[in-house]
């Protein structure tokens, strides 16, 4: 019986010490290398061969430096606003992310697409398909070490990937130029208007203070310090009313900054209460003093309106950001796709694999008995 079984079992596996594990795989490469060989050569040679079907591209970068004076420049802007300081320090951004968003916007996806008509190269029946295309070759980076932004595009084309990325820093510049000048013309007619505005208060309080006239009791009361220091608290109530009303747009009453600028207001507001009850309290001098002090608030206005025109105004007569191209997108010499070798190496081990695996899937397979041959 035991005679029988050992035989039975040496019939179905002609290797029983070479059952399992890595023993069994090196006796097969021993028995079988000649296979693999020849299947990991004959898949290296079709891979090569395959890999001069594929169509070769090229790829071309440009690197250029960003703008670094916006935000000297909104700093500045800022600085003469006072307690409006606070409305935008937070909102403050670098602008390479910015640019780099800009680049990769519709607008100049689809200027690019018509320029060099990209649809029919691609060919793509809708829009979007080939902006999706071209988003798939197109690589934007910011190097954070040396602050340059690089653009690189892939192309069939050696000479057209070099005019694309090229293009992309035309676009930018144009881009750039046209969203500075539209959002400094917006500031300008802003102040503008209240400028205007601003001046027409200013001269009707000019022209009550005229009408009120001079005595002595008036000329006792030497207006002018407590005007002036009436008109900046008015005014930096009047910058903490707007900085409370923007906290509120997008932030709860409970919030530890509303509640910090709500306790900031009712101290100026405080402080402006008392300063118009003690003007108020000598009926003599009271009118004349109130018209003052209206005239100062509205010359004080006046004067803050006027500055933020002239800076809109400097900014509406600029180009433009500078852009400056570091190293301008040349046509590739050599191409970067496809890569024959390692098309060739892949498939060669991909086949010596294949054939490996197999030659050991069919050992694990029993040999099955002929017909008619007899059974132990």
């Amino acid at each position: 019986m035991d005679h029988a079984s050992t035989e039975t079992r040496s019939d179905f596996d002609p290797h029983p010490d070479e059952d399992n594990g890595l023993d069994r795989w090196i006796s097969t490469l021993r028995r079988q290398w000649r296979l693999v060989a020849g299947a990991a050569v004959l898949a290296g040679a079709l891979g090569a061969a395959g890999s001069f079907l594929i169509t070769p591209t090229f790829v071309s970068t440009t690197t250029f430096l960003p703008p670094q004076q916006q935000q000297s420049v909104a700093a500045s802007a800022l600085s003469s606003l006072g307690a409006l300081t606070g409305l935008t320090a937070a909102s403050v951004k670098s602008p390479s992310d910015e640019y780099i968003a800009l680049m990769r916007s519709v607008t100049v996806s689809d200027r690019i697409i018509d320029r060099y008509q990209l649809r029919q190269h691609y060919d793509k029946k809708y829009r979007f398909e080939a902006r999706k295309r071209l988003a798939e070759r197109v690589q934007m980076a910011f190097g954070k070490k040396d602050g340059l932004i690089s653009v690189s595009v892939e192309d069939e084309d050696p000479a057209r990937a070099a005019a694309m990325a090229n293009q992309y820093v035309d676009e930018l510049r144009l881009m750039t130029s046209t969203l500075a000048v539209s959002e400094a013309q917006q500031r300008r007619v802003f102040f503008e208007k209240q400028m205007n505005d601003t001046q027409a208060h200013l001269m009707a309080a000019q022209q009550a203070l005229q009408e009120s006239g001079f005595n002595s009791g008036a000329i006792k009361a030497e207006p002018k310090s407590a005007a002036e220091t009436y008109a900046r608290l008015r005014a930096e109530m009047t910058a903490a009313e707007v900085r409370l009303q923007t906290l509120r747009n997008s932030l709860a009453d409970s919030a530890p900054e509303v509640q910090q600028q709500s306790a900031t207001l009712r101290a100026l507001r405080s402080q402006v209460d008392q300063l118009e009850r003690a003007t108020t309290a000598d009926s003599n001098t009271a009118g004349y003093v109130t018209k003052y002090r209206e005239f100062k608030y509205q010359e004080t206005l006046f004067d803050l309106m006027a500055k933020q025109y002239e800076l809109a105004r400097v900014d509406e007569s600029r180009e433009g950001a500078l852009i400056q191209v570091v190293d301008p997108a040349q046509p590739a010499e050599i191409k970067s796709n496809p890569k024959r070798l390692m098309i060739a190496l892949l498939a060669l081990l991909a086949g010596a694999a294949a054939m490996f695996i197999g030659l050991l899937m069919r050992e694990r397979v029993p040999a099955t008995p002929a017909a008619g041959a007899p059974t132990a």
